[in-house]
């Protein structure tokens, strides 16, 4: 399985066996009001989507590259545990998904937040909701929230020279990529939050 570190944080792939723990993980922030729900037969299945960031062998973050359509993805259910915001976990976790939505040819990567300024750190900009339609018609017009919710839409391009010129997403060397040891992209300066709502997390 591939993996990466950065200090004592690794990022890799979610598991399978990883289900429960981003259940418990996603329900703490669910509970403060910061994400939607997601079920344990949803995360069973959708597991190997999301991006975990371990510590101490402890899953102290994660998030879902979830697309949308064939050309945008959007981050979801970006969490981090209570102990370990403030130490830019939320920041790590996004740029790798950036990078692999990059590397599967998707052209935007979007997330829908009460908290823009923490994305607009990482390049994204607000845009009308509109834009996402790919979002609203796979998820907002099931939601209880729809129309009310109060979220900002954020996108941003998966352009390698965007990419290069900020410094975010940046694909690992040949020989990183081989040995399957890279560290996680760039990790540029951030406010303190770990994502908003709507399936992305609370301020840390």
């Amino acid at each position: 399985m591939k993996q990466q570190a950065r200090g004592r944080i690794r990022l890799r792939t979610g598991e399978t066996s990883d289900a429960k723990k981003l259940f418990a993980l996603i329900q703490a922030n669910l509970e403060e009001g910061h994400l939607l729900p997601r079920t344990l037969g949803e995360l069973t299945v959708r597991a190997n989507q999301f991006v975990v960031a371990i510590k101490s062998r402890k899953i102290i973050g994660c998030a879902e590259l979830a697309p949308l359509s064939p050309h945008v993805a959007e981050v979801r259910s970006l969490a981090v545990d209570a102990a370990a915001r403030g130490s830019r976990v939320g920041v790590m976790i996004v740029d790798e998904l950036r990078r692999r939505a990059r590397r599967d040819g998707f052209e935007k990567l979007c997330a829908f937040t009460h908290v823009p300024g923490y994305f607009i750190h990482m390049g994204f900009s607000i845009v009308p909701h509109l834009w996402l339609a790919e979002k609203i018609y796979t998820d907002c017009v099931k939601c209880p929230q729809f129309r009310q919710c109060g979220q900002y839409a954020m996108v941003v391009p998966l352009d390698q020279a965007f990419d290069a010129e900020r410094g975010y997403g940046l694909p690992a060397s040949p020989a990183e990529a081989a040995s399957g040891s890279a560290e996680a992209g760039r990790y540029p300066a951030a406010g303190s939050a770990d994502g908003g709502h709507c399936r992305t997390a609370p301020p840390a």
